[in-house]
């Protein structure tokens, strides 16, 4: 028996691991009996003219308000009734009942009171419903009350929603109650914005002029510290002198007297417009809405990834799509009529001449496109003139030179006039007619060297290199200039950005991203620049990071739902509602 006890014990006893999902939910429904029954309760909160029987361990843990009132130094902690001021009983009900079930219907009907008292008790997951749900409820005549209503209760992001709505919905607003009730630091924050969605600055100053003579003998006093946010130098010379200078309340103004002024003077005398530049004098520029990136492919988890994922930036949400036939790691990806191409790349284990082709409309991929005439990893690829360029590459032999473009009325590829330089994770893109081709290696080390294509002579120039050599970078056009970031150099993967100047032929220094990321996408969504995914040297990437232009600095905003590494990106419009979520 000593010996047969002595050898059970190197073996573990049975055992099996329990973990309950009904537990939560049947305790839950457990104690919202015991409250409803008035059992085992332990304080009573007075709320307007009711009575709520409830137990204080329970509204301790939902809320920080009622565990910092239980477990302090208070009064109330050491009370078995506790009245609660400045808070609807209905709402109060409301969210105890949640507390007690988590179940909550918010509607038209109760949100007002509910958000103020969700802020109260600290209930920030019932704050963002509510925000949530007040953003599904914009319109131009409510807006500017919703907008009020966030800055009362801090509500941030509902605040920056309503604003953006305001803006992009001015012509209508202008015309509310609403607007006209306006006090005179809110109407200035609106038509001071450079996001204002207007077709001419006319709209704005007989936006102006209308909120004024609202109520004239209150009002006039501030015509002047409002107008100097309407971009009088951008109004026709015709309506300025008409209907600006004419007004009576300008013309009986000294300081709108001098803001009409400067404005013929800049209209008058353009020559001297480069010294007379201010906000007056820049155009507006509304919000682009409606675009959609897509990542496509890449590296993740030491294999090559079929999966596709969208990114919407009016709601910061990743959400998967389509999956490719094929995994494909260094793929070309490109936007032509509509449909998103994704071009070659390598599938862990083979190199890739094949295509797919994905329409946003059916959320499916087409695999009838012609295929290369080469097969092409860390391959280039952009649009000009409505066909489709393949550029570089590697083809798991040599590093290629060729570069071959798309027609897709014919479904057929031809060959064109090849690059001087031998190119893989080469960056790609178009302005001015040219196609560009930077960076990337020549298969013994990175490149700096820069040329681009005229299609009308069929022909490759060399134009001024950049200041870093740079292979798997990421390229885009951004307001006319090519903006080249990250990549890798001999030694490491790089952060560094710069961007090049065509009327100059000249590169430029930007600040840096973020991160340090190589085989990283690049492109430009809704007017604002966008890095993504990448590799930094220890890990693959789901972060991104868009530019902002502004502050001259690069700023983090979401992460995808896979790493990529060496991955695609495109951007193309989806068809617009008018219940959007802005």
């Amino acid at each position: 028996m000593g010996e047969s006890t002595g050898g059970d014990r190197s073996s573990s006893p049975p055992r099996l691991t329990h973990t309950s999902d009904k537990h939560p939910k049947n305790t839950l429904t457990e104690l919202n009996l015991l409250r409803r029954h008035r059992e085992l309760c332990d304080v009573v909160l007075n709320v307007g003219g009711r009575k709520i029987f409830a137990h204080r361990v329970i509204l301790s843990a939902c809320s920080p308000y009622f565990r910092a009132m239980f477990t302090g130094e208070l009064a109330e902690s050491r009370q078995t009734e506790v009245t609660i001021r400045d808070i609807d009983e209905l709402a109060m009900d409301l969210l105890i009942d949640f507390c007690y079930t988590s179940h909550i219907v918010v509607e038209e009907s109760n949100v007002q009171m509910l958000l103020p008292a969700a802020c109260l008790l600290q209930l920030t997951e019932i704050q963002d419903v509510c925000c949530e749900f007040l953003k599904t409820q914009l319109d131009a005549t409510n807006c500017l009350g919703i907008r009020a209503f966030a800055d009362t209760h801090s509500c941030r992001e509902l605040l920056r929603v309503a604003d953006k709505f305001t803006y992009h919905k001015f012509p209508e607003v202008m015309e509310t109650e609403e607007y006209m009730l306006l006090p005179v630091a809110q109407l200035v924050d609106i038509i001071a914005s450079d996001e204002l969605n207007v077709r001419t600055e006319e709209q704005v100053f007989n936006a102006v002029m209308n909120w004024v003579k609202f109520n004239v003998a209150d009002r006039r006093q501030h015509l002047a510290s409002v107008l100097q946010h309407v971009r009088l130098p951008l109004l026709s010379p015709k309506f300025l002198v008409g209907t600006v200078g004419s007004d009576l309340l300008v013309r009986s103004d000294e300081t709108c007297r001098d803001l009409v002024d400067e404005a013929k003077n800049y209209l008058l005398l353009p020559q001297e417009r480069p010294l007379m530049q201010g906000p007056r004098t820049r155009p507006r520029k509304p919000s682009r809405r409606g675009e959609i990136l897509f990542a496509v492919g890449g590296w993740c988890s030491g294999d090559a990834i079929a999966s596709v994922e969208k990114f919407d930036p009016q709601t910061m949400e990743w959400k998967m799509v389509a999956s490719m036939s094929k995994r494909r790691c260094g793929v070309g990806v490109a936007v032509l009529n509509d449909l998103l191409y994704a071009v070659g790349g390598h599938d862990g284990q083979s190199y890739l001449n094949s295509i797919e082709r994905y329409d946003p409309q059916t959320d499916q991929w087409a695999c009838d496109v012609a295929p290369t005439t080469s097969c092409r990893t860390s391959v280039g690829v952009a649009v000009l003139d409505n066909l489709l360029y393949a550029v570089g590459g590697q083809d798991g032999v040599q590093c290629l030179n060729h570069v071959e473009r798309y027609d897709p009325k014919d479904n057929k590829w031809c060959k064109i006039a090849p690059m001087t330089t031998r190119r893989l994770g080469v960056g790609v893109a178009v302005l001015g007619g040219y196609l560009y081709a930077i960076g990337g290696s020549d298969g013994q080390s990175p490149l700096n060297t820069v040329e681009r294509y005229d299609p009308r002579h069929n022909k490759w120039t060399l134009v001024s290199p950049m200041s870093t050599r740079r292979k798997h970078l990421g390229c885009a056009v951004f307001n006319n200039l090519i903006y080249a970031v990250g990549g890798r150099d001999d030694c490491m993967e790089l952060s560094s950005a710069e961007r090049y100047n065509p009327q100059t032929n000249t590169w430029s220094p930007i600040v840096a991203m973020s991160s340090r990321r190589s085989g990283v996408g690049l492109t430009v969504v809704n007017g604002q620049l966008y890095a993504v995914g990448g590799f930094d040297g220890t890990a693959y990437l789901k972060t991104i990071e868009f530019y902002d232009a502004e502050q001259n600095q690069w700023r983090l905003c979401g992460s995808m739902n896979y790493r990529r590494l060496g991955g695609g990106v495109g951007v193309m419009r989806y068809p617009q509602t008018e219940n959007r979520i802005w």
